[in-house]
């Protein structure tokens, strides 16, 4: 077991003073708030000298995943997904038995060509 010191492996030990001033917490900015389709308000900093074109209108909301926007009237809505189609969705497509049958037919030729059993 290990025993000495109380520094974390890997931090910088005696490296200096590394204040926040030196992080660039104490930089003027802007608050902007971004609202979702359920309601819920995200927060985010922007350097105060940043020119309002550059300062995103959509980002996405941290908490849903969803789109959330600047305006709280009118938030981004859900995008609407097209669900997972299975194999019998497709299957229930088929509009006629021929049209099956010659599905199957061609399948089992390219078979028997691949195999070299034609």
């Amino acid at each position: 077991m290990a025993s000495g010191n109380s520094a974390i492996r890997g931090s910088r030990v005696g490296a200096g003073p590394m204040g926040e001033q030196d992080r660039g917490f104490h930089a003027d900015r802007v608050a902007v708030s971004y609202w979702d389709a359920q309601g819920n308000e995200t927060v985010r900093y922007f350097a105060a000298n940043l020119p309002e074109e550059e300062i995103p209108d959509i980002i996405d909301s941290p908490s849903t995943g969803l789109p959330a926007g600047r305006d709280r009237e009118n938030p981004p809505s859900v995008s609407k997904l097209e669900p997972y189609k299975t194999h019998l969705a497709y299957v229930k497509e088929r509009r006629t038995d021929e049209e099956a049958a010659a599905l199957l037919d061609d399948a089992l030729t390219q078979l028997r060509i691949r195999r070299g059993q034609a």
